[in-house]
This record gives structure tokens, C-alpha cells and sequence, in this order.
């Protein structure tokens, strides 16, 4: 089995049993939209946004073996940054900053990752994607003890599905995939604008007080 193979079939088969159902994928419609709910949802999206388009200009240059590589990697962990300080705004700094450094190392384990898939290291493929999907784990962890509207599960879930839309992009590049290319994407942004809406929605309901109409 190739190793562009070997990448989508271990990331498929880890989400399979996690997929999230169509009701969790839906965002919820019970949340009120006031002009503070509106703002949250946007800089929510904006900041999610970052996060699929850095990482594509990352796989792209990386897999391409282009200079670019490394400024798309450091804009990449200032977007975790910034996520980190927009949840510290609810949870407080040390929250914060516990959740930017598990999405860092979300990032350095992708950046291990890609580098092996490209260098055909089964090895240290299966390694990294180990660890990859543990950190999912941990982060989806970290925020459903943060706020009870975000169930573990569902978050796992989310977060595995992430990972899978990921890897469909990465092996559509490795492959010259182009067409592939194309609507791997579409499936990565679609899916963080749920992730993004979704968490919105969970931070509205615990803290309803921020967010009554003016």
C-alpha cells in the first residue's frame, strides 16, 4: 500500500466511528441573535478561517518544497494565538493559554506529519498521526470541561473529522489530485465553519448575560 494510502485509510478509519451526526453538525437555532451573539459568531468564523486557509498555504508550499513554507507555518501558530486570547476573554488567561499550546502542538504534529507522508517514512507517519489524534482528543477534552454545552463526544468527533478533511487535502497534493484538491477543501471549510458556529453557540448559552440585546 502506497503511502499516501496508508495516510487516508488510518485517518478514515479513526473518525469513522466518531463521524458527528447531522443534528450535531447543525448549528444551533436556539441561540438569540443580538448584535454581541453576531460579533462573537463572525470573530469566531474569522479566526477559524485563518486556521484552514494558513494551514492549505502550508500543505501547498510544504508539499511543493517551496521557501514560503515557513511563513505560512509561523502565520499558522500566531492564528493559535489568537484563538487562545479570544477564548481567555471568557475562560480566563490560564485557559488561554492551555488551549494555544495544545493547538500548537496540533500544528507541529501536522508539520511532522506532512514531512513524513512526503518522505514515504511509514514509520514516522504512523507516529505523528498517533499522536495527532490524541492531541484531537485532548483538545476536545480541554473544552467540554470548560463548558457543559460542548459534549465530549461530539467534540471528539468534530475534532477527528477535522483531522480526516486534513489528510483528504494533504493526499490530494501528494497525489497531483487537483479536482481532489479542490473539493477536499471545500469539505475543510465547510466543516470549521460548523466547528466555529458551534463553539459560539456553546460560549452564548453559558454566558447569557454577554449577550441580551442592547
Amino acid at each position: 500500500m502506497t503511502t499516501v494510502k496508508t495516510l487516508a485509510l488510518v485517518a478514515a478509519c479513526t473518525v469513522l466511528a466518531a463521524a458527528p451526526s447531522a443534528a450535531q453538525a447543525s448549528s444551533s437555532s436556539a441561540v438569540q441573535n443580538t448584535k454581541a451573539t453576531l460579533r462573537l459568531h463572525d470573530a469566531m468564523r474569522k479566526l477559524w478561517t485563518d486556521h484552514v486557509v494558513w494551514t492549505r498555504e502550508y500543505i501547498v508550499a510544504a508539499v511543493d518544497g517551496t521557501a514560503d513554507a515557513d511563513a505560512a507555518a509561523a502565520r499558522l501558530m500566531k492564528n493559535q494565538e489568537d484563538i487562545g486570547t479570544a477564548v481567555a476573554t471568557y475562560y480566563g488567561k490560564a485557559a488561554g493559554d492551555q488551549l494555544t499550546a495544545l493547538l500548537k502542538q496540533h500544528i507541529a504534529i501536522a508539520v511532522d506529519l506532512i514531512k513524513a507522508a512526503k518522505a514515504g517514512d511509514k514509520r514516522a507517519q504512523k507516529q505523528a498521526d498517533d499522536k495527532w489524534q490524541q492531541n484531537a482528543t485532548d483538545i476536545a477534552t480541554f473544552l467540554s470541561k470548560a463548558n457543559p454545552n460542548w459534549p465530549k463526544d461530539a467534540l471528539v468527533a468534530m475534532m477527528k473529522t477535522h483531522l480526516l478533511t486534513t489528510t483528504n487535502e494533504v493526499v490530494a497534493r501528494l497525489t497531483k489530485d487537483w479536482s481532489g484538491d479542490v473539493k477536499a477543501y471545500d469539505a475543510v471549510y465547510a466543516h470549521i465553519l460548523m466547528m466555529a458556529d458551534t463553539l459560539t453557540d456553546g460560549i452564548v448559552k453559558q454566558f447569557p448575560e454577554k449577550f441580551r440585546p442592547s
